[in-house]
């Protein structure tokens, strides 16, 4: 017992040292957290934003390309030197509503503008009447189209930035006359060159029935990704098209 009494009064002055070089330790940490231990200051300590690189949810992307009108007139098209390949810019919103490590699924609103160079209405008017071409595949030359379409999307990722899915949908389409009302009328339909007849193809809208491929990549710049969509879009009493095009998507 008397040696344990003295050993404890050895080991005092080390005690008491130990516990006071504790305390400077403290007051000397950071200069502003005086009574306050290290592992409450990290805990109050703000915590840095988490940036997420990919991002899905609403949209909106801009496509540009081309279009090709492919049935030859005797098969219902326009296409076959009547109506030439030619510039696609469209815009388009949308939003994904199913949003999954592997796989997603999105609704898109479009719309489209096409330019085409097409067969002059002389030559077209006299293919009709020499029984060459069917009377529903003149045009008045140059034509323009706009189409609004909606469509949904299945996307599978195989790796974290790249996306391959498919696309289905539908819309309607205008072809109207680039030339002022009363010179088609005159010369177009009545003139003693002209067809005789109302064109069909600018008489009204056309329903459009399309499917395709779509193609993503999620680039390092967040909410950017960039792509390609290759539909196939059949218009009624016009042609069936195929629609290679490339877009920029920015989703909020």
């Amino acid at each position: 017992m008397k040696n344990l009494l003295t050993a404890l009064m050895l080991l005092q002055p080390v005690m008491v040292s130990v516990a006071h070089a504790e305390d400077i330790d403290d007051l000397d940490s950071d200069g502003k957290s005086k009574g306050k231990s290290k592992k409450e200051d990290t805990a109050k300590a703000p915590r840095s934003e988490v940036i997420r690189e990919i991002e899905r949810g609403f949209y909106m992307k801009s496509n540009l390309g081309a279009t090709i009108f492919v049935l030859p007139p005797g098969a219902g098209g326009h296409g076959q030197g009547i109506l030439s390949a030619g510039t696609q810019l469209g815009m388009a919103v949308g939003s994904d509503f199913i949003d999954q490590e592997k796989s997603s699924m999105a609704w898109e609103a479009a719309f489209t503008q096409g330019i085409h160079n097409g067969m002059n209405w002389e030559t077209s008017a006299s293919l009709v009447d020499d029984g060459l071409i069917p009377p529903q595949a003149a045009i008045q030359g140059d034509t323009r189209t706009y189409a609004l379409t909606g469509a949904v999307e299945y996307s599978l990722y195989p790796s974290r930035r790249f996306g391959v899915g498919v696309r289905a949908g539908g819309g309607v389409m205008l072809t109207p006359l680039l030339m002022a009302p009363e010179a088609y009328n005159r010369e177009v339909i009545n003139g003693s060159s002209g067809f005789g007849f109302d064109l069909p193809v600018h008489r009204g809208p056309h329903p459009i029935g399309m499917g395709g491929l779509t193609f993503e990549y999620y680039t390092k710049l967040s909410h950017f990704s960039v792509g390609a969509d290759i539909d196939a879009m059949y218009i009624v009493n016009f042609d069936l098209g195929i629609s290679p095009t490339a877009y920029l998507k920015y989703s909020f």
